[in-house]
């Protein structure tokens, strides 16, 4: 076990944010997030930040405890943030049983983080199957093989099930899954954080307000 203060000691001084930063002006912000958002991830990817739809997806369990796990943005459109799994993973039944979400992007090459909070719905047949045709074979495989999260014996058993659920999709093109599914995020609220190196954080928070949007600055 680590004495107290150790890891204090090795993260002292490590620098969290790059000297320089975009600029941010909330008072030029658009009155939409998804837009502000938008504009904030291409930005990202102009700048080649690692995996800039990398985002830490948060539910509730089932045993009513937080959870959470880092998923890839699936798309953003006007009904929200969407991402996908199946609906017998541990994540697809807390969102079946408590259907609100939480979302977080992080970008530390940019000094920004994007946090986003609200109810959940789920695809259609049709956009669930569209999603999931789109995947990797392999990535499709492990779907039908149907265990995720479960007690894994051997990586043996596991090239196993890959092997037969690849076989079955090259035998039948346009296999469909009946648990893969996409996850709508309608948000309620989106904080927009640029980082300040003296820690004078710049803070954005849209929440609902109407049909339209009330935009706020938080105090760092």
């Amino acid at each position: 076990m680590s004495e107290p203060g150790l890891i204090r000691d090795v993260v002292r001084g490590v620098p969290v944010f790059p000297e320089e930063m975009p600029p941010f002006d909330p008072g030029a912000a658009p009155a939409s997030p998804v837009d502000l958002f938008v504009e904030w991830l291409k930005r990202a990817v102009e700048d080649g930040i690692a995996a800039p739809h990398a985002v830490n997806l948060a539910t509730t369990g089932e045993d009513g405890v937080p959870d959470a796990r880092v998923v890839i943005l699936k798309d953003v459109t006007s009904a929200g943030w969407q991402v996908a799994s199946s609906m017998d993973s541990p994540k697809g039944r807390q969102l079946r049983k408590h259907p609100a979400a939480a979302l977080t992007f992080f970008w530390p090459a940019a000094g920004r983080q994007v946090r986003i909070r609200g109810s959940v719905s789920t695809g259609t047949t049709e956009e669930n199957d569209a999603d999931f045709q789109r995947r990797h074979p392999v990535a499709r495989a492990l779907v039908l093989a149907g265990s995720q999260s479960a007690v894994l014996r051997s990586r043996e058993d596991l090239e196993a099930a890959v092997e037969e659920q690849v076989h079955r999709i090259e035998a039948a093109d346009g296999l469909a899954s009946t648990t893969w599914t996409v996850f709508t995020v309608a948000p309620d609220a989106v904080e927009f954080w640029q980082a300040d190196q003296e820690r004078r954080h710049m803070r954005l928070l849209y929440t609902r307000f109407g049909e339209g949007w009330r935009r706020e600055l938080l105090w760092p």
